[in-house]
């Protein structure tokens, strides 16, 4: 029986045939094994593909998909202790979903402004996508914490139309026909909201208007 499933449940199909959806991360090729790093979102997992046990098509089309095609592959699930997640794929079959162009981010000092200007496919990068995995729990664990303590959720405007701490660091942008600016702080409209229900708490983004840069690329 083949189960759909992501690759964080893997564990509970051990011995077990899946099919992973996904992107393909990583490839790398060993005589008669091709090993494809599939990311699906929720983690990443190796596919051993074995030239004896696969359609020769397959196998072919496993030595020539290129980095973050989407595919779906099919295989039994076997622990590996190798693996960082203690489990891989034993491929069966694997199916091009959609076949993607030269990925530009290659495992090389691309310097910070070239990933930025890509920072839509930065961030399938792993270290990327730890760091919002590390930035979702907190902000959930500071959510928990204001939820349950009879705080309430108010969000203040993100355009404003004049400093709250300062004119230096505004972002200045056109509202229809007048001039706005990005919220430097929620802070005083917090305190309208603190009059009328006592435990408040703003979670939306506010705007400074200074350059930064940092030389980490990551």
């Amino acid at each position: 029986m083949r189960n759909e499933t992501y690759v964080t449940d893997i564990a509970k199909f051990a011995g077990q045939d899946v099919t992973i959806s996904g992107w393909l991360y990583n490839r790398r090729s060993s005589g008669k094994l091709h090993f494809i790093m599939v990311r699906d979102g929720t983690g990443t997992i190796q596919a051993v593909v074995s030239k004896a046990e696969v359609p020769e098509a397959v196998f072919a089309l496993c030595d020539t998909i290129p980095q973050e095609s989407s595919i779906k592959v099919t295989g039994k699930v076997v622990e590996d202790k190798r693996s960082p997640i203690g489990f891989e794929i034993q491929v069966k079959h694997v199916e091009l979903i959609h076949q993607a162009e030269e990925y530009p981010i290659t495992p090389k000092e691309h310097g910070i402004e070239f990933l930025m200007d890509n920072r839509h496919l930065w961030l399938r990068s792993s270290k990327q996508h730890a760091t919002l995995r590390i930035r979702h729990t907190v902000i959930r664990a500071c959510r928990d914490f204001f939820d349950g303590n009879g705080f309430t959720l108010v969000d203040a405007p993100i355009f404003t139309p004049a400093a709250c701490e300062g004119t230096s660091t505004l972002f200045e942008t056109n509202y229809f026909d007048s001039k706005a600016y990005l919220t430097q702080s929620g802070q005083l409209y917090m305190e309208a909201a603190a009059m009328a229900f006592g435990k408040v708490y703003c979670f939306g983004p506010t705007f400074r208007a200074e350059k930064s840069k940092t030389p980490n690329s990551g």
